[in-house]
């Protein structure tokens, strides 16, 4: 049996490791470029930079598929919230949509001939536009003013070297995950 189809029959048991796992490195890896920041005087601008809770959850949903990919999603940035406040509650809801569909569509594309990059930036795609879409309709249909639609913009060029970032280390662990002795 190769990676691919052992990861296609995952028992619950694996499923829900995967979950757990996402979820403590989506939670757990934007507190290290938080502490690095406080540390380097730049504040929480690498985590803006770097998209740390990002990695995990397409991660896992390319790897486990679109049920995980979902929960990790949307559970990450609440419990996140939960356990250090961040991200800020007025961003909360519009991380978990945006969380929620990037481990949604990877889960759904995994099983695709396309390549990974080309996933990796359908899944980017996909969770920025339905995060952004979810914003303009919060603001401007439900006058929901504790976000700026400005922040849509600001996050993507914030987020350009963790997009980049993505794109290189997504498809290398996925070549090692499916080519483990290549």
């Amino acid at each position: 049996m190769n990676a691919t189809s052992v990861r296609t029959n995952l028992s619950i048991g694996a499923r829900a490791l995967y979950t757990i796992g996402a979820i403590a490195a989506a939670v757990a890896l934007p507190q290290l470029f938080h502490v690095i920041g406080r540390v380097s005087l730049s504040g929480t601008a690498l985590g803006e930079a770097f998209l740390p809770m990002h990695l995990p959850i397409i991660l896992v949903g390319m790897l486990a598929g679109p049920v995980v990919g979902l929960i990790a999603g949307v559970l990450s940035p609440l419990f996140s919230f939960l356990m250090t406040g961040m991200p800020i509650a007025g961003m909360l809801p519009f991380m978990m949509i945006e969380l929620c569909v990037y481990g949604l569509t990877a889960g759904l594309l995994r099983g695709t001939r396309l390549p990974v990059l080309l996933q990796v930036v359908i899944v980017q795609l996909a969770g920025r536009a339905v995060r952004a879409a979810a914003i303009l309709l919060s603001v401007y249909a439900f006058g929901y003013t504790a976000v700026d639609p400005a922040v849509i913009y600001t996050s993507i060029t914030a987020g350009l070297f963790g997009i980049l970032l993505q794109w290189a280390l997504i498809p290398l662990v996925m070549y090692r995950v499916e080519h483990p002795r290549g």
